[in-house]
């Protein structure tokens, strides 16, 4: 996968990822071929760039499957904004809607269980906290999953997950969407939020399965385990186990989306972020559980090893940090005559084989350097299998 701008793109390269607005992805949905309109309307919205599987219009590929269909996160994306304008323009909220949201994610995860999160997609500005809500729904049901939680248990820890954030409904949209840092005064509201979300779901409470555990999420899910947290402070075990598992899931999707002040981290460098330097935030044995089951390298990631320049293949569960790579260069990025293939999972170095990964820029320049999008190695891979 490449990240290009929209001057270089072509007809007939593969969208490797979807670009979301309150409709669901209504501009472009992962996997389409690219057109000479969709680049038009690509202009016309103002999205810079966009992710393909390679730079090569005639070595395509289909972007991995999703933990979910496309069609469940479009109908989750619409439905979850719809909820929150009703709750803003009436108090009211229909939860059965919602509640229908929850058991499709659900199905879904159950039904593909054996993919690993690959999240590549683009949401507008304005309609970010509802693609956002439906991730971290999406993300925190796989870790309850994981945890073996039961269907009931799923079903409102999903809930939860995607009401976590109502409470921004009270933050101005000029906040949300402010493109530099914050003032002292707005984070002071920003950080309302979980509270004034706790507040809305106790006054809704007709309808909803467990209003208080929902509201524990909603008010909880920015608390920390070593007490660091807001609005209250609360630490360990007086987090309610569910907003420990939101916190991870918002967290993870925030930082490896793109914002107005940020760019979007890789998932490599997500986790770097959550388990070394906000450490003492989240439930350890929760999180290490969710990386493992979190493609960190998703596959076309090009990465620099010990052994030359390599391109993701595949990944597993329990292994994500040592992917199957073909390496198809030496240190000095000269293209080798046979790529070889290497399973870092059973490779001595393991994970220390990787150095880096290669930036989308860097991407793009040494495709100019050796004259070869690596995703065609990929490609001949595929076809072998």
């Amino acid at each position: 996968m490449i990240r290009l701008p929209i001057k270089k793109l072509k007809q007939g390269m593969i969208v490797a990822q979807s670009i979301y607005n309150h409709h669901g992805a209504s501009y472009l949905v992962k996997g389409q071929p690219i057109t000479k309109e969709y680049i038009r309307q690509l202009r016309k919205i103002g999205i810079p760039t966009v992710a393909v599987t390679s730079s090569n219009p005639n070595f395509q590929l289909m972007p991995p499957q999703d933990i979910v269909q496309e069609k469940t996160r479009v109908n989750a994306i619409e439905k979850v904004y719809n909820a929150f304008q009703t709750v803003e323009e009436t108090g009211q909220f229909d939860a059965k809607s919602i509640q229908a949201v929850s058991e499709n994610i659900l199905f879904d995860l159950i039904d593909r269980r054996e993919n690993l999160v690959q999240l590549t997609d683009i949401r507008l500005h304005d309609t970010y906290t509802f693609a956002h809500s439906v991730n971290v729904a999406i993300l925190s049901a796989m870790l309850g999953l994981l945890c073996h939680y039961t269907k009931k248990e799923l079903l409102l820890l999903t809930l939860g997950a995607l009401l976590h954030d109502l409470g921004k409904i009270n933050v101005p949209p000029a906040i949300l969407n402010k493109t530099t840092g914050l003032t002292a005064e707005e984070f002071e509201q920003v950080k309302q939020h979980p509270l004034q979300g706790a507040k809305r779901i106790m006054r809704m409470e007709r309808g909803l399965p467990s209003p208080a555990i929902l509201a524990a999420i909603a008010s909880e899910h920015h608390e920390h385990m070593d007490g660091t947290g807001y609005p209250r402070g609360l630490s360990a075990e007086k987090i309610h186990r569910y907003a420990r598992i939101v916190a991870i899931a918002d967290v993870y999707d925030a930082l490896t989306s793109e914002r107005p002040y940020k760019k979007a981290y890789t998932p490599n460098i997500a986790r770097n972020i959550m388990v070394n330097i906000s450490k003492g935030q989240f439930d350890p044995d929760l999180l290490a559980l969710f990386f493992n089951n979190v493609s960190l390298y998703p596959i076309g990631t090009v990465m620099q090893t010990i052994y030359g320049y390599g391109i993701v293949s595949s990944c597993t569960f329990g292994k994500t940090e040592t992917p199957t790579i073909v390496l198809f260069a030496d240190r000095d990025g000269k293209v080798r005559n046979e790529p070889e293939t290497i399973d870092l999972s059973t490779d001595p170095a393991g994970n220390r084989a990787i150095e880096i990964v290669i930036s989308d820029r860097e991407l793009r320049h040494f495709i100019r350097e050796i004259n070869i999008d690596p995703s065609i190695f990929l490609h001949n891979t595929e076809r072998e299998n």
